[in-house]
């Protein structure tokens, strides 16, 4: 690293976007990446999908026990 950094002729914001929502990856266990690789199989289906199925039909669960 330099001692020293000139930022005289830089631009605040320049590449900021408003209303950009920033998708962070999330790692799972290999388990469980393997259990979700043959449940998508199974079921037909790509993993994204497979997952957002099994996450999405546990949320509803959980807001039913909550109500």
């Amino acid at each position: 690293m330099k001692n020293k950094y000139d930022f005289s002729k830089g631009e605040q914001g320049k590449f900021y976007r408003e209303n950009v929502a920033l998708k962070l990856p999330i790692y799972l266990d290999g388990d469980l990446v393997a259990f979700l690789e043959e449940y998508a199989r199974e079921k037909k289906l790509d993993l994204q999908t497979a997952v957002n199925d099994i996450l999405r039909h546990n949320k509803d669960m959980l807001q039913a026990l909550k109500a």
